[in-house]
């Protein structure tokens, strides 16, 4: 089939229409459905309509829309953490983290942790697997003379779905002072019912957290967040990466701050599509049990669906001559008719 799937000219929805063919789609990180619903995409043009379309004037500015400051509030409120920044992108939110908080002391990389987290080329890590990390982290740092240490990580590996746990902190020396920083691009609006992970990290006193996402996953607005104290938040803002830039437009903020109950509606969508699924499955799939990607170790998945008119995600990983991964990813915007049809095309 010679179909050029790289070059879609239109939205990516439930379906995607392509030389006059119409496929069901499974893939992208559009996990809420978000950039297709229409309540929230009226919110958005009544936020261009309020403020604009772009704001290319910096946060250092003496004339502010306040309107950031209230989407950073309600962004707190909303994910359990004490303060909130954001910024124009996911990367810039990590990268304004990652170079002002690495300098507290020795820095240390979780396995497959995403590129926007480095401070310069690929880090050399522990181990290849976050299991394996843990332990090793934890022996690492119990054993070293150096009291003060960064750990940079992923929520979770998206990939290969598996949701982190880092309970396994609590068994470094409570002598010993760490910022762990978590980019949680993935699990945000997703995960612990929406939440993220910054309110499942452990609550320790030597511990400081830190979480960095793109909001432009789930909740479909093109931005990055920092979340943290107020201490870390305010150091943050005072660094010359995040006061020289510009912010957001500010009608996505204003349609998130607008949109809880449309996050909360998309939300349960997601989990009655998630369920319907899983039920399908046999024990070879992949997946973790409310996050809506599933990886099945069979190469040619996605030419067997795709004869079926299903397209699901598929590139080489990890590198350009490596065989395809294919995963099946849900969203919210896939009606109970679209999951029926994949599970028979799975038969």
């Amino acid at each position: 089939m010679n179909t050029n799937f790289r070059s879609v000219k239109g939205p990516f929805s439930n379906k995607i229409t392509i030389d006059g063919e119409s496929y069901l789609y499974f893939g992208g990180t559009a996990y809420l459905g978000i950039p297709q619903n229409q309540d929230f995409i009226d919110l958005y043009i009544e936020g261009i309509k309020k403020f604009g379309l772009n704001n290319g004037t910096s946060r250092s500015n003496n004339i502010q829309l306040g309107i950031y400051e209230v989407g950073e509030c309600e962004a707190a409120r909303r994910f359990c953490a004490e303060d909130a920044l954001i910024t124009s992108s996911g990367y810039l939110a990590a990268q304004l983290t990652v170079k002002t908080l690495a300098t507290f002391g020795n820095v240390v990389y979780a396995p497959l942790t995403h590129p926007a987290l480095w401070l310069n080329e690929s880090p050399e890590v522990l181990s290849s697997s976050f299991l394996e990390w843990k332990t090793e982290v934890v022996a690492l740092i119990n054993k070293a003379e150096q009291q003060n240490w960064v750990l940079i990580s992923n929520s979770m590996n998206n990939l290969f779905p598996e949701i982190y746990d880092f309970d396994f902190l609590k068994e470094i020396s409570s002598d010993k002072n760490i910022i762990l920083i978590v980019d949680d691009s993935h699990g945000i609006g997703v995960n612990n019912n929406g939440s993220g992970a910054f309110a499942n990290l452990p609550k320790l006193k030597n511990l400081t957290c830190v979480v960095v996402a793109s909001m432009a996953k789930a909740l479909g607005v093109d931005a990055g967040i920092v979340l943290g104290d107020k201490k870390i938040v305010r150091q943050l803002k005072s660094c010359n990466i995040f006061v020289g830039a510009s912010p957001p437009a500010a009608a996505g903020i204003y349609a998130f701050i607008h949109a809880q109950e449309i996050y909360r509606h998309a939300w349960k969508k997601l989990q009655n599509n998630i369920s319907r699924f899983r039920n399908s499955l046999n024990p070879t799939w992949k997946f973790e049990q409310d996050f809506p990607a599933y990886f099945l170790n069979y190469p040619t998945l996605s030419d067997d669906l795709l004869l079926k008119k299903i397209l699901i995600s598929s590139f080489p990983y990890p590198n350009a001559d490596s065989d395809s991964i294919n995963r099946i990813v849900l969203s919210s915007w896939h009606e109970p008719e679209d999951i029926e049809t994949l599970i028979r095309g799975l038969v």
